[in-house]
């Protein structure tokens, strides 16, 4: 036996496209064997209705319940969840989230794919709420450490949390990093060359330590600095340097614990791949009761 697959309709809110992202929540349900549920077959009448509540475990920032939902739907488009959070706020442990109606069957198959990522994602944006608060303005960006084929759901995550995202991809602006710098013969000969290739409209965006790669940079027509693993001295240094001719970033080895000796720098963002490398899940619940 197993669950029909049915069409979901495309949906696309909060900035996710689930025209892209459903292949990869079919793959989800495929993995964990959602139509081919053994257990709910044996035990459970076909025609059982059920309601569930979504309850939060414990305290954080809630991202995930739009792609819970299209979840449930894959496996029977008759199921409904309404939310009873907003997407971004705070939510304590023991509160309910949403509330799910349908089918008894689809709803247990789906269960545990739905809380994964919903656990997932909330804890990326708890994570990056904690960030967010502890500087002045949205100037906080993710970087590319993503679990690779989930970027656009941790992206989102990221948003829900308060915070913005860097370039998609490598198909995006130029960035040339330290690797880059040592086989590309330094930061003027990279610049100059990307520049060279892509012209005047591109934006290039260019890693560097310290004050003399900085001058080289701004010398060579850079549009961003990303300082990466300076004290604040040396990011001091370099901002009187470029006087707000090119745009400045701070990346590398930021914690919640320094953060704060950066925040009062007049730079232009912050990055950080443990807003989604390092963020712990937030875990979430689902009870189901019978209805007649």
């Amino acid at each position: 036996m197993s669950h029909p697959k049915g069409k979901v309709a495309v949906k696309t809110g909060k900035g996710l496209d689930f025209g892209k992202i459903r292949p990869l929540l079919q793959q989800a349900l495929e993995e964990d064997g959602a139509w081919s549920d053994r257990t709910s077959f044996a035990t459970i009448p076909a025609s059982l209705h059920a309601r569930g509540e979504v309850i939060a475990k414990g305290d954080g920032v809630l991202a995930g319940l739009p792609v819970a939902e299209q979840i449930f739907q894959l496996l029977d488009r008759r199921c409904r969840l309404k939310a009873l959070v907003k997407e971004g706020a705070r939510v304590r442990r023991g509160m309910k989230v949403a509330e799910l109606r349908g089918f008894a069957r689809p709803l247990l198959s789906g269960e545990r794919v739905s809380l994964n990522l919903l656990s997932r994602l909330s804890g990326i944006a708890t994570l990056t709420r904690e960030f967010a608060s502890k500087i002045k303005g949205p100037r906080l960006y993710d970087i590319r450490k993503t679990t690779p084929l989930w970027r656009l759901l941790e992206r989102y995550a990221v948003r829900m949390g308060g915070g913005q995202n860097h370039r998609f991809n490598l198909a995006g602006h130029v960035l040339i990093k330290d690797n880059h710098l040592r086989l590309g013969g330094g930061v003027y000969a990279c610049v100059k060359a990307a520049r060279k290739l892509y012209g005047k409209g591109e934006f290039i965006e260019v890693e560097v330590e310290n004050f003399a790669q900085a001058s080289e940079a701004l010398r060579a027509g850079a549009d961003l600095l990303l300082v990466d693993n300076a004290s604040p001295r040396i990011i001091g240094h370099i901002l009187r340097l470029v006087k707000g001719k090119m745009q400045v970033e701070v990346s590398g080895g930021l914690t919640l614990k320094n953060i704060g000796r950066y925040s009062n720098l007049p730079v232009d963002r912050f990055s950080s791949g443990s807003l989604t490398h390092s963020a712990l899940p937030l875990d979430f619940s689902i009870e189901f009761y019978p209805l007649k």
